[in-house]
């Protein structure tokens, strides 16, 4: 049993150069681990709440000073000398002290920091691969996995500069038959061949939020071909070998019961929205829709899902919120498929874990998902093995903060083949 002796706490930067916290635990065995926490730029209103400082003198107002004030004086206090090994009890504690529904009071980037440096320094004090540590709070039997990467090469929505698409992730996803270091060199290849036709086209070769291009297009239809072309000079067969799908993350065109997109001079209902969705599928042969309508737009949802669930998977983000009450009123409304797990939207380890275990067994699709402000945490790597998720979302192959989960599935690929 290794205790905690000291958890202390720090404000750095995240991918944007805005601030985030790193927490570290220090074990009396001498095991010392630290973690950083992410954030999102489209946040659901149903996540779990952050603190932020609110000074406009200091980063806008997003420093996490209090933040950190509050990791060091008032949840290590509660935590030292706990066994580190029981990561239920740690989380326990953290949302009893907390005691809102939302962890407002003490912060969701706050707990999650603490929570998950623990997890981290117990599975170094445990002498085990962090994935492999965190199995066993799970009562799911099967072996962990690499999940198949679905690659965000195009961005848009609140992840590009220019707002030049409406749909925030244009995501390409292969075949899961493929090995993962396979999947790699496929993405590395279709992001040059889109790299290389955009500068053919004299078009912006910049990147967004989460090291895709973010050129302009005219409409969403016109992006997703562009990225078929840009698939068809690869030796990649499109629809076997790689698939697209599509974050919309609706709520960003979504105002007074209408969604407005560049592909239409009007303003769709949600029955019309789902008819486009079914032409672009018809179309593109979609092998995933993420958030395709608002979080609250419960007929939209159901509607999709009884039209496009046989094809499609319709997985919920902002929906869910990796929140059990909305998880189990998604089922109960037959709204999706799949369910994408952000572990900050819901502030701990073990609660992002039960949620886990509560969508496979309703047979629903695991996505494990990074946010758009990362830091260079490879965390959700190690968590995503461990659930044996089915895909996992890291953005692009660029960027050092998506690199290191890419690079970091890398290495536990070949601990699981060795």
């Amino acid at each position: 049993m290794s205790k905690i002796k000291q958890i202390f706490s720090r404000e750095i930067l995240n991918s944007r150069a805005l601030p985030t916290l790193e927490t570290t635990v220090v074990l009396d065995d001498g095991a010392v681990s630290s973690a950083s926490v992410p954030s999102g730029t489209s946040i659901g209103a149903y996540e779990a709440l952050e603190i932020h400082d609110n000074d406009p003198e200091r980063f806008g107002g997003h420093g996490v000073l209090k933040a950190v004030e509050t990791v060091e004086k008032i949840i290590a206090p509660i935590l030292l000398e706990k066994d580190a090994a029981n990561q239920q009890e740690i989380d326990n504690l953290m949302i009893h002290a907390d005691s809102t529904i939302n962890k407002g009071k003490l912060g969701a980037n706050s707990i999650l920091s603490v929570s998950m440096a623990v997890a981290k320094a117990a599975s170094i004090s445990s002498n085990m691969p962090l994935y492999q540590y965190l199995r066993q709070y799970l009562k799911n039997g099967a072996p962990p996995k690499i999940p198949t990467p679905a690659f965000n090469l195009l961005n848009g929505g609140k992840h590009a500069a220019s707002n030049n698409m409406d749909f925030q992730e244009f995501l390409v996803i292969p075949a899961s038959s493929i090995p993962y270091p396979e999947t790699l060199s496929m993405a590395y290849k279709i992001y040059e061949s889109i790299r290389k036709n955009l500068s053919e086209r004299n078009a912006i070769t910049l990147t967004g939020e989460e090291g895709g291009f973010a050129p302009v297009f005219p409409s969403n239809k016109e992006a997703l071909s562009f990225m078929l072309g840009a698939i068809s000079e690869t030796k990649y067969r499109y629809s076997y070998d790689v698939f697209l799908g599509l974050d919309c993350s609706a709520n960003n065109f979504y105002s007074n019961k209408e969604y407005k997109l560049k592909d239409s001079a009007t303003s769709f209902s949600s029955g019309n929205l789902i008819r486009f969705y079914e032409e672009l599928n018809k179309e593109f042969h979609l092998l995933y829709l993420e958030d395709p309508f608002s979080e609250d737009d419960w007929e939209g949802w159901s509607g999709l899902n009884t039209k496009l669930s046989n094809q499609v998977i319709i997985a919920g983000d902002d929906l869910v919120a990796t929140n059990p009450y909305r998880l189990q009123l998604s089922l109960d409304k037959k709204a999706i498929t799949g369910v994408i797990i952000k572990p900050n939207q819901i502030g701990t380890v073990i609660e992002s874990l039960a949620l886990v275990e509560a969508a496979r067994q309703s047979n629903l699709k695991i996505i494990v998902s990074h946010r758009s402000q990362e830091t260079n945490d490879d965390f959700i790597a190690d968590f995503a093995v461990a659930v044996s998720a089915d895909y996992t979302k890291f953005g692009a192959p660029a960027r050092g903060e998506r690199v290191a989960k890419y690079n970091r599935l890398l290495q536990i690929d070949r601990q699981l083949r060795t």
